[in-house]
């Protein structure tokens, strides 16, 4: 295993999360989606799953880097956590976001960022036979799937519901829970 590919992958990764979750979040402020929000929560906690595996890497530890498995699988539940919150608070308090252009937008670049993420970890994973990285690999690709999830939470605001944005940011809270559960499998087989 080299160790210094690995963080190399970790960091490119952490960059284009950390950049689309930015933007995603200038969006937020102006729209006040909380789908989005939820998408937000999401590729933020995914940014932030590269630094334990980052600190495993680059310490060259195979213990390590199971550690950081599990520390990446906390980050996922903390931020299904957080989405199922700020989801049912939406849901007690409805509010029709505003700017639905910018929210598909949005949507976009996440759908983007997410499978470039997913791509670099995935690749660097297998060529390196790392279970840690691969499994943040499944994250990123199913979080591509969740800002997908805001595009459709748009069209259907645009068609008259705009209980769709609160019950799309449920839908990501549920496959929040199974990200976390798929890469907690992953974690503990390898």
């Amino acid at each position: 295993m080299c160790s210094s590919d690995l963080v190399r992958a970790v960091a490119l990764s952490l960059i284009v999360l950390l950049v689309t979750a930015l933007a995603q979040w200038a969006v937020f402020v102006l729209s006040d989606s909380v789908a989005l929000l939820t998408d937000v929560i999401h590729n933020g906690g995914d940014a932030l799953t590269a630094i334990p595996l980052g600190f495993a890497f680059w310490v060259g530890s195979r213990r390590g880097e199971r550690w950081a498995g599990y520390a990446v699988v906390a980050v996922i539940l903390a931020s299904a956590v957080l989405a199922g919150v700020q989801v049912v608070e939406r849901l007690i308090d409805p509010r029709t976001p505003s700017h639905l252009g910018a929210v598909l937008a949005a949507g976009i670049v996440g759908v983007v960022g997410n499978e470039i993420a997913a791509a670099i970890r995935w690749r660097a994973g297998r060529r390196l036979d790392s279970p840690a990285l691969i499994a943040d690999g499944h994250h990123a690709r199913t979080d591509g799937y969740v800002s997908a999830g805001i595009v459709v939470s748009v069209v259907l605001i645009a068609l008259g519901m705009p209980i769709a944005d609160p019950l799309v940011g449920l839908v990501i809270t549920v496959l929040i829970l199974r990200a976390t559960w798929e890469s907690w499998v992953t974690i503990r087989r390898g």
